[in-house]
């Protein structure tokens, strides 16, 4: 057991860990992690054992785990009475497997020669930031050359793009050179798309995004990984509206609808198409970025989760094609989060004016209204989607984007967020006690709904 007195200072803790600042008291809000004394004057002093369970977080990361399912996995330990700093963790062994599908193969090529790929997705990169097309055409013409499409699409192009997005998050490149890459990568996919043959395997599949989803790189890749293997797939792209998707299933009678999100709000809209799928009785595949974030996510949606690799989502597409049967979600929604997003929405404008009135000469103008709309958006999400704590990986990477693109401090978020919770507490009554409970558990401070005379009462006044 390693020592517990407090005796660091948070520039020891930076030091010795690599984490920055921000990110300590973003997981210290958020997960009560580390947990450090606090001197006379308010400053952290952190003990050996902070550091190393830090250090020990770190290192879940570097195996794959997202920090919430590392979190998840050294509170598991603690509760089954094991030191999680003594345990001995077999990499992989804690990922998550869902477990209706579970295809005995899955087929991702192994690749030859992992330095050859990995090199040429380094140059690839390099060329798509320096707005080389013709060069970053011509790298990709010789990977296609030597290694199979599924090779190329995803540990070339994919992994390509994921560290471009990194870099651009970090502050190191030009929105410009990611969107260069993404619109080269976009169009790479389509011709490869209109390129395949005819399907050759019985049923139709839908691949689509829901409402407001507007990245459409995965289920393009997806739509040309199954085509390839001889089925049938309807590709109808981005920010599919419900209002026709009943004409839609008409028209094409899909054996099967695969939806994706990469966000929170755009997977409550998955949740409202699936439910739609749902009633009609068609069967539904999903998956995306923002469950491998929140790791129960995945249990309100009715339909059959592909897990979080885009390689082994073919097989279990396949998997899924020979029982074809609609899958109820694994738990309800509970009332008082649908009650209480019908309250938020209802006091939405009340709740903004009151943050802007007091956040108006701290934070620019258009950063306040964007945050304004993103929160306020993801707070409805969650609510939809029965958990108000699938907001906080969001929370973190907006507070990566405030101090990596608009140089603002770590404190101008934690402000925002005091003004928001203020608002939230003074505007919404008993009925919005999820949101509140939520913003009093990340700011680590009491807040109490307003209570308010019913409205059957004030008619008797």
């Amino acid at each position: 057991m390693s020592d517990k007195t407090p005796t660091y200072n948070l520039k020891a803790v930076v030091r010795d860990t690599g984490l920055k600042p921000d990110t300590l008291r973003a997981w210290e809000r958020r997960y009560g992690v580390p947990a450090p004394q606090r001197t006379d004057s308010g400053h952290r002093l952190y003990s050996q054992h902070d550091i190393d369970t830090l250090k020990w977080l770190l290192d879940r990361q570097n195996e794959g785990m997202s920090i919430s399912r590392a979190i998840e996995l050294w509170n598991r330990l603690e509760s089954e009475g094991s030191d999680p700093l003594q345990a001995t963790i077999t990499p992989g062994a804690h990922r998550h497997v869902e477990p209706r599908i579970t295809p005995a193969a899955l087929d991702h090529p192994t690749l030859g020669n992992g330095d050859v790929v990995a090199g040429l997705r380094d140059a690839w990169v390099n060329a798509c930031l320096a707005f080389d097309e013709f060069h970053a055409e011509q790298l990709l013409a010789q990977a296609f050359a030597v290694f199979p499409i599924e090779v190329v699409c995803i540990d070339l192009i994919q992994r390509g793009l994921a560290q471009i997005g990194e870099s651009w998050y970090r502050g190191k490149i030009t929105v410009q050179q990611e969107h260069f890459a993404s619109a080269l990568a976009l169009r790479r996919m389509e011709a490869l798309l209109t390129s395949t043959p005819a399907p050759t395997r019985p049923g139709r599949i839908i691949v689509a995004c829901p409402p407001e989803e507007e990245h459409t790189f995965v289920p393009l890749m997806l739509s040309l990984l199954l085509r390839r293997r001889g089925w049938d797939v309807v590709y109808l792209g981005a920010n599919v509206p419900l209002r026709s998707l009943e004409s839609t299933l008409h028209a094409v009678r899909p054996s099967l609808v695969v939806l994706t999100a990469q966000q929170l709000y755009t997977a409550a809209s998955l949740l409202e198409m699936a439910e739609v799928l749902f009633h009609e009785r068609v069967p539904v595949a999903f998956g995306g970025l923002i469950f491998t974030q929140a790791s129960d996510l995945y249990q309100a949606i009715p339909g059959y989760y592909l897990g979080d690799r885009l390689d082994q989502a073919t097989a279990m597409i396949e998997q899924v094609m020979t029982s074809l049967r609609p899958q109820p979600a694994q738990r309800l929604i509970p009332y008082d989060h649908r009650e209480a997003q019908d309250v938020f929405r209802a006091h939405q404008a009340q709740i903004e004016a009151r943050v802007w009135a007091v956040m108006e000469n701290h934070i620019p103008k258009r950063h306040l209204a964007m945050a304004n709309q993103s929160l306020g958006r993801n707070i409805t999400a969650a609510l939809a989607l029965g958990n108000m704590n699938y907001i906080d990986p969001d929370i973190e990477w907006v507070e990566g984007l405030l101090v990596n693109h608009y140089e603002m401090p770590p404190e101008a978020l934690d402000g925002y967020l005091e003004a928001y919770a203020d608002a939230v507490s003074a505007t919404l009554d008993a009925r919005g006690a999820p949101v509140v409970d939520w913003f009093a558990r990340l700011l680590g401070r009491q807040l109490t709904p307003t209570v308010r005379i019913s409205p059957k009462t004030k008619s008797l006044a």
